[in-house]
């Protein structure tokens, strides 16, 4: 993969900010490309850790398809916005993620990364994830997204 240089440097965030983003962030759009070179965008609920991206998915679907053709993907999180309508700008935050994703086959990943969803999206029912988890388990894809390169960018006030 070819690395490009961010070319508004002063904009460029420090990695833990940028990596804190991505971890707080509620959504993320997945890109991927089908068989015809056509783009797909899609959002998409993740967990993360420093290495990876997961989110589920159901068993069959156009993502799926995509990361099967081509494992290269982009994920993209925005932050806080803000609208500044006097100067034609938006302050905002944001980080774009390059890796690799792949349909996450090892039993105990899979679970971890679903408890990690989990944990992200309903913290106060530890009980109840985990009866969803075990209920939905053998119907659920999870998709791992190895990290290769992130880079975070923003726009203070």
């Amino acid at each position: 993969m070819k690395k490009r240089s961010m070319r508004r440097k002063e904009r460029l965030m420090p990695e833990k900010e940028t990596l804190d983003l991505l971890t707080r962030a509620e959504y993320g759009v997945l890109s991927t490309v089908d068989e015809d070179g056509q783009p797909y965008g899609v959002p998409v609920s993740f967990a993360n850790t420093t290495e990876k991206i997961y989110f589920h998915s159901a068993q069959t679907g156009h993502k799926l398809d995509n990361i099967q053709n081509q494992k290269q993907v982009s994920f993209c999180v925005v932050g806080d916005t803000q609208v500044l309508p006097n100067q034609f700008s938006t302050c905002f935050e944001s980080v774009i993620v390059f890796g690799e994703a792949s349909i996450i086959t090892d039993r105990q990943e899979k679970l971890s990364a679903l408890k990690l969803l989990a944990q992200k999206y309903a913290s106060g029912y530890p009980d109840e994830g985990e009866a969803y988890i075990q209920k939905g388990f053998e119907h659920t894809t999870v998709v791992g997204i190895k990290i290769q390169h992130l880079t975070g960018k923003h726009r203070a006030l």
